[in-house]
């Protein structure tokens, strides 16, 4: 495995000439390559197109041309980001052939930026589902315990930063498929505001609920990135008088480890002067009711025409969710929407007098592969439910996300936290986000060694 580096020690290594751009993709490749019969997470690993990027970075930093802080940093992209003459399959037999001509918005910022594209990471076949596991493109498995689930959908994508393969990748979230596989990776991962990073070429599964999102090994690393392909303004908040809503009984739905995670991270806040108080939020039964009804009569809306023509070429899973969306009368449809908008209102009001949520991230840790269900405190859970339990109501309202890894005394499996902000506070979570970081100044666990 590579060494885990952040972006600005590998932009230091550039700028000193200690190493060039393409020794530094030449190793993300081999490290790609060499765990990929393990790991799964890459689909494709663009060589030849990394390269010609790197080469191209190495000359402009030569001639003191550099784009920026990413110019000649490597990445890798969920495969439902389209990217111009490299295959992009959605991590489905259906689309195995597809080469675009174009890229999308978000790949064609990092290319101005400079950054180096050296793969397409595996998935939950077309962002439909939070374990990772795929019977065509192979189930993504975590780097601290090969028998555990990575989590999903954007398990390549999680897997391949925490492995140490790449400091950031970008994913899509859609009802937590950034944040779950973070958490059980154990790196950062955010979800925005709904729409401020663009998803223009990115494969739909949700239009409504769909976020695209980036994973990486700090807040400073995604904060950078964020920086590179949206608008954020400036913020400044001030940990003594941060005002932190949670909500009541979360905790009490989780793994012991979890809830500790939790607890820690409280109380640590309460010390440096956080103040806090309790909000309500749906029952997350019922939210994930009206998640799901809208991602399968949307999935179905975009995927309908490859169903009637290529039905054996889906995934069952996948094949099953778009049957049931057909079956979905539009009442239901309609009436899930209505619900969104009361959902947004309601939590906008409940925010205006704090700066930002903390919940626990997952209620699990990292579940052996092909773990169905789960027991949480007395109760019986899907394994898909568990893993975004406190993850997919933010995309209904559209509110910015972040998950971040709370180290564990018992250096067990990853655990963590997840911070919440009002829709359009984007920048003033990422603030929040590096003080809780700062604040847990315990060390780490290490990355995995493969």
């Amino acid at each position: 495995m590579t060494n885990s580096m952040s972006i600005k020690a590998i932009a230091a290594a550039l700028e000193d000439g200690s190493q060039s751009a393409v020794e530094i993709v030449e190793n993300c490749i081999a490290a790609a390559e060499r765990t990929n019969p393990s790991l799964r997470s890459f689909i494709t690993v663009a060589t030849d197109h990394a390269l010609v990027q790197a080469r191209k970075a190495d000359a402009r930093r030569r001639a003191n041309r550099a784009l920026g802080p990413l110019d000649g940093i490597p990445y890798a992209v969920k495969d439902m980001f389209e990217t111009d003459g490299i295959r992009t399959s959605g991590g489905s037999k259906v689309l195995e052939n597809n080469v675009p001509s174009t890229s999308a918005a978000a790949i064609c910022m990092l290319d101005a930026a400079g950054a180096v594209l050296i793969g397409k990471t595996n998935l939950h076949e077309f962002a439909y589902g939070a374990t990772g596991e795929n019977g065509w493109a192979g189930t993504v498995v975590n780097p601290h315990d090969e028998t555990r689930l990575a989590g999903g959908s954007s398990s390549g994508s999680a897997a391949a930063v925490a492995a140490g393969i790449v400091p950031f990748a970008l994913g899509t979230d859609t009802g937590g498929s950034c944040r779950v596989p973070a958490a059980l990776c154990g790196i950062a991962g955010y979800k925005p505001s709904y729409g401020l990073i663009s998803l223009d070429g990115v494969i739909p599964y949700c239009w409504s609920l769909d976020h695209a999102g980036v994973l990486a090994t700090s807040v400073e690393d995604l904060e950078l990135v964020v920086r590179q392909i949206t608008k954020l303004s400036a913020a400044t908040i001030s940990a003594a008088s941060l005002r932190v809503a949670f909500v009541e009984g979360f905790d009490q739905k989780c793994e012991a480890p979890v809830r500790d995670a939790f607890l820690v991270t409280k109380e640590h806040l309460r010390r440096s002067g956080a103040t806090f108080g309790a909000i309500e939020v749906p029952d997350q039964s019922e939210a994930r009711t009206v998640s799901l009804v809208i991602q399968l009569a949307e999935t179905v809306a975009y995927h309908g025409a490859n169903l009637a023509s290529a039905s054996d070429r889906f995934g069952a899973d996948m094949r099953g969710a778009m049957i049931l969306g057909q079956l979905l009368p539009a009442e239901r449809y309609i009436q899930c929407m209505r619900l969104i908008g009361t959902y947004r209102r309601a939590f906008a009001q409940n925010m205006q007098t704090f700066d930002v949520l903390l919940t626990p991230a997952c209620p699990i840790t990292a579940p052996q592969v092909g773990t169905v269900e789960v027991d949480i405190a007395g109760e019986t859970f899907p394994i898909g439910n568990a893993l975004t339990l406190f993850t997919s109501f933010f995309n209904l309202v559209g509110a910015p996300a972040l998950v971040l890894p709370v180290a564990s005394p018992s250096r067990g499996l990853p655990v963590a936290v997840q911070i919440v902000g009002a829709p359009g506070s984007d920048a003033q979570l990422f603030e929040t986000a590096r003080t809780i970081e700062n604040l847990l100044t315990t060390t780490r666990q290490s990355a995995p060694t493969l």
